[in-house]
């Protein structure tokens, strides 16, 4: 059976990324000073005013106006910005919920984590080559002094499959803010040379493959400016592209204590080892989780009827391998740490420019 998927993935400089890295800006300054900081602060932003609110408790002495400017600045928009911001104190029932002994689930609230075997990522191949495609925008913008690419854009791959596996990819769309000199005709030159050639591998490509570039033509104005942005908007991006479910909660903002996060790194980590041992082609593992519990209300693990080993012996290997208590997770992923900047945009899994915990193989 043939049929064809589609993923998406935006750069940096699209408004709803911006604040995602506003927002985990915001939580490794607070991590890298005290790493049992619990924050959920996040960002919109409209043209040139930025709105940064949420919960906050913390040891950390945070210029919250400071970050957001140095995060807009380091993605490529030189406009002045004004910044309003809002922030509590974490409420004390919920700190009272999370901080015990060891610590419990900051929510209630079900995550899924998901791999397979059709790229050597164990990612899909749709959201592979989005978050690729995204990822080359920014690289060439940023080291080409003359690029007529700004900050925002967005990409998107259409792959057919054949009995469950890629074989080619359909469509490839981009769409890149450009400086106002370029031609159309220009743009799509430089687009198609400079970052989907680097990319897409020739084998992929025929001549039925539809490449479209900037469909709407002029796209001059880009960012805040454009649209709109608020932090947590792009959750199917940050996760498979919807090849899997997604979970109830974003990313970007939240501790470690936040299951929201945590336990999706977590139960990617578990989905993407029993892959990666051979126990089946592909695997989706869902949590749930109840605040102030310290382990999952329930785990379920399905394989898609690829498995190739009993489930029986998929389920032994889960519980004699991996613990879901929330304490666990952060300690053996290590968490308490500032590292999720670089993970606001293109993606949070099946990243190999940054050595992730979670995407590691055990023995």
């Amino acid at each position: 059976m043939k049929y064809f998927f589609t993923s998406e993935s935006v750069t940096e400089g699209h408004p709803d990324k911006m604040c995602d890295k506003i927002a985990d800006k915001i939580l490794d300054s607070a991590l890298k000073q005290d790493k049992n900081s619990k924050m959920a602060v996040e960002a919109t932003i409209k043209d040139d005013l930025i709105l940064i609110y949420g919960e906050a408790k913390t040891n950390a002495k945070l210029n919250y106006e400071k970050i957001a400017k140095e995060v807009v600045k380091e993605i490529g928009y030189e406009e002045q910005f004004q910044v309003i911001t809002k922030i509590s104190t974490q409420s004390s029932e919920i700190n009272n919920a999370v901080q015990k002994d060891k610590i419990c689930a900051g929510d209630q609230g079900i995550m899924f984590g998901y791999a397979t075997n059709e790229t050597d990522t164990f990612m899909p191949m749709p959201i592979y080559y989005a978050h690729e495609l995204a990822k080359q925008l920014t690289k060439v913008r940023r080291e080409d002094k003359n690029s007529p690419l700004k900050p925002d854009g967005k990409t998107q791959v259409t792959v057919e499959y054949e009995d469950n596996k890629p074989i080619r990819i359909d469509t490839i769309i981009v769409s890149s803010q450009h400086t106002k000199e370029i031609t159309q005709e220009e743009l799509e030159k430089y687009i198609k040379e400079n970052v989907i050639d680097k990319i897409i591998k020739k084998e992929l490509i025929d001549k039925n493959t539809k490449i479209l570039i900037n469909t709407s033509g002029s796209f001059t104005i880009g960012g805040p400016f454009g649209d709109s942005g608020t932090t947590g908007r792009k959750i199917v991006v940050d996760t498979y592209g919807g090849f899997s479910k997604v979970g109830g909660g974003c990313f970007s903002s939240k501790d470690p204590s936040k299951v929201d996060r945590s336990a999706a790194y977590y139960a990617r980590f578990v989905a993407k080892n029993i892959v990666a041992h051979n126990f089946c082609d592909r695997c989706e593992i869902q949590l749930s989780y109840a605040i102030g519990k310290e382990y999952p209300i329930s785990i379920h693990i399905d394989t898609f009827a690829t498995e190739k080993k009993p489930l029986k012996e998929i389920h032994k290997y889960v519980e004699e391998n991996f613990n879901f208590s929330v304490d666990n997770i952060i300690k053996e992923l290590d968490l308490q740490k500032p590292i999720y900047y670089n993970l606001a945009a293109y993606g949070h899994f099946g990243r190999k420019d940054l050595n992730l915990t979670w995407e590691q193989i055990k023995d």
